[in-house]
């Protein structure tokens, strides 16, 4: 079974699995908190927006990516605080509109190529030492964040009001949480896939919440959870020869319908 740790591409993408599934949680706990969960799949189109730019213009697809869901999460962001648009609608529009852009870009590019494959459902294969170092360094960046900012971003996503109040910069801290959320999505497509990226943000925090613990507790539950369903879709994906990202989301699945027969035995 270890022969799997032979091929070095084998070894970049649990590398780079692992660390997408433990820095994934982290950012959408918050984002499920704050009921704002599509806003993991709206920032996923959007990246997949910039992969397409950068595949047409000759750039690093996952760099273009990042700079466009950066800029249109600060734009999100400005325009829900200023409730011009309404949350939802809003990220509808954002989701429909990218999604839209990156399908005119790719048919003007000789259609759907494998490139664009791999970055839509994710592929184990193309993760390579460039996109690894990216990876390690961004997350790291997004883990420290996280940490650093950890109280004042539950005191925001509870009862944003009451933290303004108390002199805690609200608007701030979220332009930082859409930022995380942004880069955690970018970096996410080589293993997971534009059209998946969501479900592992989402899904394992769904399935922490159901054992009733506190905040923290649910955070660590959450990223053992993620990384359980990385770790285990790479290993099926590889020896089944099937997506990646689909298979790790199959597993982060059943993990949350395990988790809805366990809960009355633990709860």
């Amino acid at each position: 079974m270890l022969e799997i740790f032979q091929y070095e591409f084998m070894i970049r993408a649990f590398m780079a699995g692992i660390i997408i599934g433990a820095i994934a949680p982290l950012i959408g706990m918050f984002l499920v908190v704050r009921r704002y969960a599509l806003m993991a799949d709206t920032l996923a189109h959007v990246s997949l927006f910039g992969v397409a730019i950068g595949l047409a213009l000759g750039l690093s697809p996952i760099l273009v990516a990042l700079g466009i869901s950066i800029t249109a999460a600060l734009i999100i962001e400005h325009l829900r605080r200023t409730r011009k648009i309404f949350g939802e609608a809003l990220l509808a529009l954002f989701l429909s509109g990218s999604l839209a852009g990156a399908v005119v870009l790719m048919s003007m590019t000789q259609g759907f190529s494998m490139n664009i494959f791999s970055y839509l459902f994710g592929s184990i294969t193309t993760v390579t030492q460039s996109d690894l170092a990216l990876i390690f360094w961004f997350g790291v960046a997004v883990f420290l964040s996280i940490t650093l900012l950890y109280r004042h971003l539950l005191f925001v996503s509870l009862d944003e009001e009451l933290a303004e109040a108390q002199g805690v910069p609200s608007k701030l801290l979220n332009m930082a949480l859409v930022i995380l959320a942004a880069i955690t999505v970018s970096l996410s497509m080589r293993i997971v896939g534009a059209l998946l990226i969501g479900a592992l943000l989402v899904i394992p925090v769904i399935t922490a919440l159901q054992f009733r613990q506190s905040f923290f507790r649910t955070t660590l539950l959450s990223i053992v959870f993620s990384l359980t369903s990385v770790i285990a879709g790479l290993f099926l994906s590889y020896y089944l020869s099937v997506a990646s990202g689909g298979m790790i989301v199959l597993i982060a699945l059943l993990l949350f319908l395990l988790s809805l027969f366990a809960k009355p035995k633990l709860g």
